[in-house]
This record gives structure tokens, sequence and C-alpha cells, in this order.
């Protein structure tokens, strides 16, 4: 007698997706400039600011080197979250919910940081550059905040244009109405 196998396997094991899938698809092309442009802008900031040899009043270009950094890495998070597989792992609705707040809060704290910055500096070129992409980097970290608001805006005012008028419908009538 053979002890081999009486039954073959009769499913198909699960084709599993590829664990690194990056795709743009999730972010409007205007959204997807403004996330690479501040990611660009604050990296840029960062590296100039790196670059200052010597400063008479340095905490303005600490405080400018920590948000830069911190506005770089947490701009480089969110965009990998929106183009890889990681999107699918996580609510939707909170992911929006904390890319608008990151933004938000992260474009005025740079905002801030480039005005000490450019309070305190020491007017070398290199601290001019620095402080300018600073400013870029703030003003697409605001633009992307607003757009993300306007777009909130947007769905919530669909919504309520689809639902606003619901007394009148044939389902809230009564049955036996001679009307």
């Amino acid at each position: 007698m053979d002890n081999g196998k009486v039954y073959g396997l009769t499913t198909e094991p699960q084709s599993q997706a590829p664990a690194c899938v990056c795709t743009v698809t999730r972010l409007s092309r205007q959204r997807l400039l403004l996330k690479g442009a501040q990611a660009l802008f604050s990296f840029l900031a960062f590296i100039l600011e790196e670059i200052v040899e010597s400063c008479s009043l340095c905490g303005g270009l600490y405080f400018f080197e920590f948000i830069s950094f911190s506005a770089t890495f947490l701009s480089l998070l969110i965009l990998i979250v929106f183009c890889t597989s990681a999107y699918e792992r996580v609510e939707k609705d909170k992911l929006k919910t904390l890319d608008f707040w990151v933004t938000t809060v992260v474009g005025v704290l740079f905002f801030v940081a480039s005005i000490v910055f450019a309070a305190t500096s020491d007017k070398s070129s290199v601290e001019t550059v620095a402080i300018v992409f600073g400013f870029l980097a703030s003003i697409g970290f605001l633009a992307d905040g607003i757009q993300i608001f306007m777009e909130k805006r947007k769905v919530k005012e669909n919504k309520l244009e689809n639902t606003g008028n619901t007394q009148n419908t044939p389902e809230n009538q009564p049955l036996n109405n001679p009307n």
C-alpha cells in the first residue's frame, strides 16, 4: 500500500503583492509636485544651514536646523506612505487628517524659523540662500495645507448637497397620501 498523498491541494496559494510597489496615482499631480517641492526645499535649506561655518547669535540657526531637518523627514515620510504599499495598511481618513495637521504645523513652524533665522543671521550668502529655501519650503507646506483644507471642504459640501433635501423624497411620504 502506498502511503503517499491521497488528496492534492485544491486551492491555489494566494499570490502576494510585491513588497515594494511605488505608485504616484494616489496624489493629484499638483499635490505630488507640492510634496516633492516641500521635501526638496526643506532638504536644501537643511544642507545649506549645515554649511554655515560661524554664527554670532546661534539660537536662530539651531532652531532653523531642527525645523528644516524635521520638515525634510516628515515630508519624505508622508510622501513614502502615499507612494508605497504602506498606504493600503492605514486608514485613509486618519492619514488625510494627519497629512493636513503635519503639513500645516510644519509650514507655520518653518515660516517662524525662517523669520527667526533671518533676524539672527550674520547675513552671509549661504545663510541668505538657506533662509530663501526655508521660506520657499514653508510656502510649499502652507499651500499644501490650504489645498487639503479646500478638498475637505468641497467633500463636505458635496455630502451636504446630496443629503440636504431628504424631506420630500418618496421614502419619507406616507403610503396612503391622497396627493
